[in-house]
């Protein structure tokens, strides 16, 4: 599951790596560069996905490495040393809801759509899970 999402989503990611780090392009076009480019890679059937905390972990650190890249290091005000930015600052700055957050709303909305589509289209019995006991789904005539 998390293989359809994060691999291709690491491979656009280093495509336009030299993108998000050059100083040349605005921090406003490198996130337009991240939300058109690797986000829908990486939520591509993410309606279907069932978010475990190491799964939702997985994703967050994702983020917050693309975010670095794009907001790149900060001088600290006292030490004058360059340091990276905590996943705090780094949520403050984007301002948009986390990759986390867009995946439960989107199975959210999925469920909604699974919910309205009625028993006649035969979705609801085999999604929420109304099978006899005994039932397969390939195997016709084969009790087990």
């Amino acid at each position: 599951m998390l293989y359809i999402g994060l691999r291709p989503g690491n491979v656009c990611y280093h495509l336009v790596q030299n993108l998000s780090s050059s100083r040349l392009l605005s921090k406003n076009l490198k996130i337009k560069i991240y939300r058109t480019t690797i986000l829908p890679v990486v939520l591509y059937g993410c309606e279907t996905w069932s978010l475990t905390l190491r799964v939702e972990r997985k994703l967050r650190v994702f983020e917050n490495m693309v975010l670095r890249r794009i907001f790149g290091p900060r001088r600290d005000e006292l030490t004058g040393q360059w340091r990276k930015l905590h996943n705090k600052k780094l949520n403050d700055l984007y301002s948009s809801p986390s990759i986390v957050r867009v995946i439960k709303s989107r199975i959210m909305r999925w469920a909604g759509h699974m919910a309205c589509m009625g028993e006649e289209r035969g979705c609801i019995g085999s999604w929420w899970g109304n099978r006899r006991e005994g039932d397969h789904w390939g195997d016709t005539g084969v009790d087990g």
